[in-house]
């Protein structure tokens, strides 16, 4: 059992660095929204939407996290794998949670709870989303990446989950990312076995979490139990410049030109975002999905595309 009392998420925020992922703890564990009855709730109201993704656990690390749903058909429904999560043989997402009202004020609660630590280092908290993750015993999260900052807690039953460091780019090169904020194509992100040894590993139990920067890979591996989690996302400025540098990169890639590495040079970046702002303004390439909406408006939530 959860004995944690304190904030809903509590960092080592003196040494919080937005790029460098850490472990937290959390006091949701025993929230009413995140019991299993709740849950299955949802799961019956977000019915006909695309808010469900799920997959079987015959998946592996190196599955294709784009396809991975046709893959590995799920058997059951959503909601009864919810429900019997722990004989599902699955693994079933809820995405964008805030798009349902009630669910909308918990993603508002934990974000506000830590906006003030995050915008001292990180300002421009926007792009709010809440994700719940419903997995049955032996199962994996494919290896990818995400667009933006991530803070995921561990509501029931126990998982491991590897982080590699957000500028490693023998485990995510920056062609990948390129492609992954220009299209969302996971493509160039593969997994290797070999680069378990490179990332930092977190095992969590309720009331444990973990904060995952903008395009830190990482994959995940249950234990005996079932697991339920929930993460909330967010972007900020840094985020939002971050992926339109990787936008403008990916076009001069396809003229082929060679770029410099993000962060590499001061006058590039500066360049190349000022291109890209202009670029998406107008209308051109990374204004629409699949580049991420929060490109062409700072939406306050996530846009499910």
């Amino acid at each position: 059992m959860n004995s944690y009392v304190g904030p809903w998420v509590d960092m080592d925020w003196d040494n919080f660095k937005p790029s460098r992922t850490q472990s937290l703890r959390h006091g949701l564990s025993d929230h009413p929204l995140m019991q299993t009855e709740q849950l299955v709730e949802l799961g019956k109201r977000f019915r006909g939407t695309r808010r469900w993704f799920a997959f079987n656990n015959d998946a592996r690390a190196d599955a294709d996290f784009d396809r991975v749903d046709a893959l590995f058909p799920c058997n059951q429904s959503f909601v009864d794998s919810i429900r019997s999560i722990s004989d599902a043989k699955a693994w079933v997402l809820l995405r964008h949670i805030q798009a349902d009202p009630t669910y909308r004020v918990l993603v508002d609660q934990v974000l506000d709870s830590i906006k003030p630590q995050v915008e001292q280092r990180d300002p421009g908290m926007f792009y709010r989303a809440g994700w719940i993750f419903a997995a049955s015993p032996h199962t994996v999260t494919p290896f990818h990446i995400d667009r933006d900052h991530v803070v995921l807690l561990q509501i029931r039953g126990t998982k491991a989950i590897y982080v590699w460091d957000s500028g490693d780019v023998e485990v995510v090169s920056d062609r990948a990312r390129d492609c992954f904020h220009r299209s969302h194509d996971l493509t160039l992100v593969q997994w290797r076995e070999e680069f378990r040894k490179r990332a930092h590993l977190f095992q969590l139990q309720p009331g444990m979490g973990v904060y995952i920067p903008q395009a830190s890979a990482h994959m995940v591996e249950t234990s005996d139990d079932a697991s339920i989690t929930i993460s909330f996302s967010y972007g900020t400025q840094a985020t939002r410049r971050s992926a339109m540098l990787h936008v403008v990169r990916y076009l001069l890639h396809r003229v082929g030109l060679t770029p410099p590495a993000v962060g590499r040079s001061r006058v590039f970046d500066r360049m190349a975002y000022a291109c890209g702002k202009t670029m998406v303004a107008m209308g051109g390439p990374g204004s629409r999905p699949p580049a991420c909406p929060s490109l062409r408006r700072r939406h306050a939530y996530a846009v499910s595309d």
